[in-house]
């Protein structure tokens, strides 16, 4: 009886593996084989299109170096100072990251805008005021979006440093910049490469921020260049093979991420509490405590300037962002189903069977896609057989549970693989298989991966603007969209409401999420 139970869960496991791997490969590569085809010649693409490569390295290079540069002190002086409220800081400044973009811009444009405060003090002063639209502004934007990212990456790497270094550090008697030069720079050359690659991966598939903070043909990356190819110059061709060339740029970025990571030589420790020695000195407290103020300042101010500006407007908002904010609720919802049933199916598989390794890199390969590529690929895909404007839910949620899956393997199959190491023997011997060894074994223990996961997801999919500006009409607007069309017509009052909306929907999301998995692992 056992043994044929645990046939039957092997089997299912086979089955639900091999759909999720299926369905992968069709999003990932059917829609880029699909885009393929389309595709014509590279003497197809203009100077504009060239233009739009050039801009999109640039922009993503100026991003990702200001982006770490920048994170690497206040990670550093977070690092050295513990004081009250400090993880309640370091998770608000988190927050940016899972932020909806164009609630982000918004923030943006209230603070450094023509009429933001940056531009009124200037104003004040005699001063002329400064445009933020163009590279600037992409870069600008990029870097407040990516800098808690940064930021949270060197700080774990800081707080890997054994705390036996530390202290050896002051047995010798190290000045704070022998501390950084013997232990810090060692750890910086292992985290920053990675955090790099990764950042500059986010900013090589941007799309919300140029559309937005671009300002013209002369800063347009090269999603948004398939994004007129497709809407507003109809040429599929041109389209498909712009596409191509997104799909190799992300595609070699992905490879270097993968291949850059540096082994750290700090070795290991005890696992103690790290205790810092170089704290001392007035003039190094204020220069941490500046640089502690001003990264704060210039994470948080954008976001309060969102909640003073959109409070007053929320009532008074049309039903038209009513009725938005509840299909992106829908899509949230259901990409989170999707990603985190797809993941559990997929990571099953991976730890079940030969050939594992393959179905992980399959799992992580929309790392190396773009949204808006899938997107035109499916496009293509469903034409010949329905009018795709009909589905336009129903991609967007796809591409968006697609899009998370890497994010949701990188969380759930590491806590799985502890669990199959550590209860699986004796699962096996008390006969526990299929949906009772799920919820008896697995789910309880995997519950805080699985609501950061949904957190994430939930958070991400609520505020993404890509596919569903190909596939929607004005009837079939998400929030993000509306609230897009609510800035271009320059009702900057609902705008304002409307982005305190989703910001609060897509935190909500997180929170709710996160704390359900949270929750049960402290009770």
């Amino acid at each position: 009886m056992t043994r044929n139970a645990a046939s039957a869960a092997r089997l299912f496991t086979l089955i639900a593996g091999s759909l999720v791997a299926l369905w992968l490969l069709v999003l990932n590569f059917g829609a880029l084989g699909a885009v393929a085809v389309r595709a014509e010649g590279f003497s197809a693409l203009r100077g504009s299109d060239w233009a739009a490569v050039r801009f999109t390295l640039v922009q993503a290079v100026l991003s990702a170096m200001l982006s770490v540069a920048l994170a690497i002190p206040v990670a550093r002086a977070l690092a050295r100072r513990q004081f009250r409220g400090r993880g309640l800081l370091i998770t608000l400044m988190g927050a940016p990251f899972i932020l909806p973009t164009l609630v982000a811009v918004l923030g943006l444009l209230a603070v450094f805008g023509r009429s933001g405060l940056i531009n009124q003090g200037l104003e004040g002063l005699g001063l002329a005021r400064f445009n933020i639209f163009g590279l600037h502004g992409v870069v600008l934007a990029h870097v407040f979006y990516n800098l808690p990212l940064a930021t949270r990456i060197v700080l774990q790497g800081w707080a890997a440093i054994p705390a036996e270094r530390f202290r050896l550090a002051a047995s010798l008697g190290f000045r704070p910049q022998d501390t950084f030069r013997q232990l810090e720079v060692p750890m910086l050359r292992a985290v920053l490469p990675g955090a790099f690659l990764v950042i500059f991966l986010i900013c090589l598939t941007s799309f919300s921020v140029a559309l937005t903070m671009g300002g013209g043909p002369r800063a347009t990356t090269v999603e948004l260049a398939i994004y007129q190819a497709f809407r507003f110059d109809y040429d599929m061709g041109r389209a498909a093979l712009l596409g191509l060339v997104q799909f190799a740029l992300c595609a070699v970025a992905g490879l270097v991420a993968w291949r850059v990571a540096l082994p750290s030589a700090l070795g290991g420790g005890m696992d103690r509490p790290v205790q810092r020695f170089d704290t001392g000195g007035a003039a190094l407290r204020s220069w941490d405590s500046a640089l502690i103020v001003s990264g704060a300042l210039f994470l948080l101010v954008p976001l309060a300037m969102i909640t003073l500006r959109g409070l007053p407007h929320i009532a008074g908002l049309p039903v038209e962002v009513w009725q938005a904010a509840g299909r992106s609720l829908l899509v949230a919802l259901g990409a989170t189903a999707v990603t985190l049933a797809m993941t559990l199916a997929l990571a099953h598989a991976v730890l079940a069977f030969r050939g594992g390794a393959f179905l992980e890199w399959l799992g992580l390969a929309a790392l190396a896609a773009s949204p808006l590529v899938i997107g035109t690929g499916l496009f293509l895909l469903i034409q010949p057989l329905a009018n795709p404007r009909d589905f336009a839910l129903v991609v967007t949620m796809l591409v968006n549970a697609g899009m998370a899956m890497p994010f949701a393997l990188r969380l759930i199959l590491p806590a799985l693989r502890d669990i199959t190491c550590t209860q699986g023997r004796l699962a096996d011997a008390l006969g526990l298989h299929g949906w009772a060894r799920l919820r008896i074994v697995t789910l309880p223990r995997l519950r805080r991966p699985l609501g950061f996961a949904a957190g994430l997801t939930a958070a991400l999919s609520m505020g993404d603007l890509g596919v569903i500006m190909l596939f929607a009409e004005r009837e079939g607007a998400t929030l993000p969209m509306q609230l897009y069309r609510l800035m271009t017509a320059y009702r900057l009052d609902d705008a304002a409401g409307a982005a305190l909306v989703l910001l609060g929907a897509s935190l909500g999301l997180f929170w709710a999420f996160d704390r359900w998995g949270r929750g049960h692992a402290e009770a």
